[in-house]
């Protein structure tokens, strides 16, 4: 709308600053170009602040985006690209100054086939196809190499004839497919497949060399990426040269820098393991002839010893050993046997002198009731009572006489009365028969 103002009515510049802004305010949204000359990210700030600028008329405007809108294409944007940006324009008022808020930013030529392969590259990492456990294993000594590669290209002749000069007998199953251009994603992957399907061939390369990133853009396309992820034989990538670095890189078993690098690593160097052979033959020698030589400084040491110098003294001294325990175990014996003879003869004597048979033999007689108690007493009897009586050299019937009256002293010896009872109970003792 116009403003009504003169000389003598100006509008204050605060007032200005105020209608420019909301001016600036109903423009909404809008899609602006230019180039980022100055880029502000401050670690832990939610908040980047970006200088957009146009070349053409030296023209630059403030722009400030959430830290999340950037970090969506950091990877492919960075100081001078030029990019596209989504914002809404914004004016401050106290400084008089205009500046964009950025809700999208996009990157421009290069920079957009940056970003979609980086948002490629984080889908596919994200499934674990770059992970290393995936990664097999190449053979010491591939016997058929597959390669897939440009027909009559300088890729070509270098994987074959490096691989041919470093190890002369290796065979190879190539297929010619395009590199680049349509065609290129269908054929490589197609050869890829055949390859693999081919049990006598132990590893493939896919070589290329060195072109610009649109020309490479066939080596990143996600079909290729799949079907290398998918294939069993063992993937080496040698796309370009060292700072390109294609997503095949990433899913390959092995990246080589250049496709020469690519037949370093997949052929051995006949030269090489000739002379590795060498010195490990050498190096086994000398192990072997060391451990000889160990071995015979320690038997000569070993039979050195006086053991081995003269071996029937350890059995003279042995046998002088047995001998001194055999004499010492005989005397030992002997005079076990001696002690226990002797210690038998005493306790014979003292049994013979205890025995009942001794007193018997000494005239004495053991008298027994019919029932076999023993007399004692000769109030223990009756006249006309039946008695045993037994002696040294047997026993006999007795009877009590009628006269028979108790006596205080006994008779004399071999009597049949009392008092042989007496003599018998004094030497044996209530044996219960009398006699043993």
């Amino acid at each position: 709308m116009g403003l009504n103002t003169s000389a003598e009515a100006p509008l204050p510049v605060g007032q200005v600053s105020r209608l420019i802004g909301g001016w600036i305010e109903r423009l909404g949204q809008v899609w602006v170009e230019g180039q980022i000359t100055q880029l502000s990210r401050r670690p832990g700030a939610g908040v980047v602040f970006l200088t957009l600028r146009d070349p053409s008329h030296d023209i630059s405007v403030s722009v400030t985006c959430f830290r999340q809108v950037y970090d969506e294409v950091a990877d492919a944007v960075s100081e001078g690209a030029r990019v596209v940006v989504r914002a809404k324009p914004e004016w401050y008022a106290p400084r008089g100054q205009l500046s964009l808020r950025a809700t999208e930013i996009r990157p421009v030529g290069i920079g957009e086939l940056l970003a979609r392969l980086e948002r490629l590259k984080r889908s596919l990492a994200s499934e674990g196809l770059f992970a290393l456990d995936r990664k097999k294993p190449l053979p010491f000594l591939p016997q058929l190499v597959g390669l897939v590669v440009g027909r009559a290209s300088a890729a070509e002749r270098d994987v074959l004839e490096n691989a041919r000069r470093r190890w002369p007998a290796v065979r190879f199953e190539v297929r010619n497919v395009a590199v680049q251009g349509v065609h290129a994603v269908p054929q490589v992957v197609r050869a890829v497949q055949e390859l693999d399907a081919l049990d006598e061939v132990d590893v493939i390369i896919v070589a290329r060399g060195g072109g610009s990133v649109e020309d490479l853009l066939p080596f990143s396309d996600e079909q290729v990426v799949r079907a290398v992820a998918a294939a069993r034989t063992p993937v080496v990538s040698a796309i370009g040269h060292e700072p390109d670095s294609p997503l095949l890189d990433l899913v390959a078993d092995l990246r080589a820098s250049t496709p020469t690098d690519a037949a370093k690593k997949v052929v051995p160097d006949v030269g090489e393991e000739l002379e590795r052979v060498r010195q490990l033959r050498e190096r086994g020698l000398r192990a072997v002839r060391g451990l000889l030589d160990r071995e015979e400084r320690g038997l000569a040491h070993a039979l050195g010893r006086p053991v081995f110098v003269h071996p029937q003294r350890m059995v003279e001294t042995r046998e002088e050993e047995l001998e001194a325990l055999l004499a010492r175990s005989r005397r030992t014996l002997g005079h076990l046997l001696d002690r226990a003879d002797s210690e038998l003869r005493h306790t014979l004597a003292r049994v013979v002198a205890l025995s009942p048979a001794a007193t018997l033999e000494r005239g004495y007689a053991v008298l027994q009731r019919e029932d076999g108690h023993v007399v004692r007493s000769p109030e223990d009897v009756v006249p006309g009572q039946l008695l045993h009586a037994r002696v040294a050299r047997g026993a006999f019937p007795v009877e009590v006489s009628p006269g028979h009256a108790p006596a205080s002293e006994p008779g004399p010896t071999g009597s049949t009365g009392a008092a042989g009872d007496t003599a018998a109970d004094q030497d044996t003792g209530d044996t219960g028969d009398g006699a043993a």
